[in-house]
């Protein structure tokens, strides 16, 4: 019922004055005009090697919800956590990741993945890694439940609760 409410009152208000948006509605960026500068791991999570790491920030939605970013690191180990919902494009190179549960995947140019927010996750990084980085804050549990359930009983039962 309160994602009901919430949901009918901000259609009735336009979205701008919502969220102040001041952003152009379309943002673009050469990925080689980018300024990457350093965004160094916790020393704490490197299991091995001295990755280093460069970050630069392409957009970041008005309500802080989103950001896009270009991301690469150097040869090593180190743990990550990720506090968003992150999905990764492998622009370069390739990383071996082990997830909280013990699974193994190796990410090569070319690779998508999604990493649910508040994991963790360790990486090894083969030389060198580049990616395009897709995060997005998660909604407060109790809300994305009221979400999934609105959308199903407006759908008739068409959407699965999981979506």
């Amino acid at each position: 019922m309160l994602a009901s409410a919430a949901t009918m009152a901000m259609r009735a208000v336009p979205p701008n004055l919502l969220s102040g948006n001041t952003m152009p509605p379309l943002v673009t960026a050469p990925m080689g005009e980018m300024e990457m500068t350093p965004a160094p791991i916790n020393p704490a999570w490197v299991l091995s090697g001295d990755p280093q790491a460069r970050a630069a920030e392409h957009s970041r939605s008005p309500d802080d919800a989103a950001l896009t970013a270009v991301w690469d690191c150097t040869d090593g180990s180190f743990r990550w956590y990720f506090p968003w919902d992150e999905t990764v494009l492998i622009l370069e190179g390739t990383v071996h990741v082990t997830a909280a549960d013990g699974s193994t995947r190796t990410l090569k140019t070319g690779d998508i993945a999604y990493f649910a927010g508040d994991t963790w996750a360790t990486w090894q990084v083969e030389g060198y890694v580049r990616k395009i980085a897709f995060l997005r804050r998660p909604f407060p549990k109790p809300l994305a439940a009221a979400i999934r359930i609105k959308r199903f009983l407006t759908s008739g039962g068409s959407v699965g609760l999981a979506a």
